[in-house]
């Protein structure tokens, strides 16, 4: 059994998609689970988890009506307002696929904005609701989002792509390594194996990647570490098939208990993938 942890559909008439810039005009188009469904069977992926790529519940609503039709979807992270009335926008996009909310923190350019009382109550509120925060972070983010943790221990969350390390060579430098650590001392953070591809750039294999993969290994251990293939962003700098294999590659060191986990299993628990109520 693999999980994809990560991968995105969109439709671009619903317009919602303001990143979607000349910059990644090779994924500029209508994605849907039809695309991702032969690359899925050919990798052996059974199931995948779908992320929110737009900051409007529109979207989210978008994203769990494809899951009332492909059985691929096993849960959807949507998004919400985290400054507006939380309860009123739950109850909007209430389904059993969905699995947590992930606001885009990268793009909002102040670091410390999650830290606000007003937000940080909205976010007792999610893991009240029994959701989970994606984090979708850089490294400025780390501190913060590991004072997030101390204050709402109730909050599963997991980081994003770990946290778009930037690679001085094939370094992520002792800033990343800290925060990374720091995060890890929390047991209900958790980190997702995807984006490095589109992180590092040109000449991305297992080598050049292994730095980064071989932390995360060691600071939060298989048991919190999920594999993603972060598709379709991931066609800017690779394939599929190809991203697989280099995170197979990087697991080969561990044993096959250790490898479960990281290919499926962490976020099968994370996300409670095989919850009764998963589907309507």
């Amino acid at each position: 059994m693999i999980i994809d942890a990560h991968q995105h559909f969109w439709r671009i008439a619903r317009g919602d998609y303001g990143w979607m810039t000349d910059q990644v005009t090779p994924i500029r188009r209508d994605i849907l689970p039809a695309d991702l469904e032969p690359l899925a069977r050919a990798a052996g992926v059974t199931g995948t988890v779908l992320v929110q790529a737009a900051p409007t519940l529109d979207e989210t609503q978008f994203l769990l009506a494809l899951a009332d039709r492909s059985p691929l979807i096993r849960g959807v992270v949507g998004w919400i307002d985290l400054t507006g009335d939380v309860a009123a926008q739950l109850s909007r996009i209430v389904h059993p696929a969905l699995r947590g909310i992930r606001p885009m923190l990268q793009d909002i350019d102040d670091t410390r904005w999650i830290l606000q009382d007003g937000v940080i109550d909205a976010l007792r509120h999610v893991a009240g609701a029994g959701l989970r925060l994606d984090a979708l972070i850089t490294p400025r983010h780390l501190p913060v989002v590991e004072e997030l943790a101390g204050r709402v221990p109730s909050l599963p969350i997991v980081i994003d792509h770990c946290a778009k390390p930037v690679f001085d060579g094939t370094d992520p430098g002792p800033d990343w390594r800290r925060g990374i650590d720091a995060l890890a001392a929390h047991p209900q953070v958790f980190c997702k194996l995807s984006g490095l591809a589109n992180e590092f750039g040109a000449g991305w294999s297992a080598n050049t990647l292994r730095p980064v993969f071989d932390h995360v290994v060691q600071a939060f251990g298989p048991e919190r570490l999920m594999w993603g293939s972060d598709w379709p962003v991931l066609e800017l700098a690779g394939t599929y098939a190809d991203w697989l294999q280099v995170a197979q590659t990087l697991c080969a060191g561990l044993s096959d208990a250790d490898r479960a986990p990281v290919f499926g299993q962490t976020a099968a628990r994370f996300y409670d993938l095989d919850a009764k109520e998963l589907r309507p």
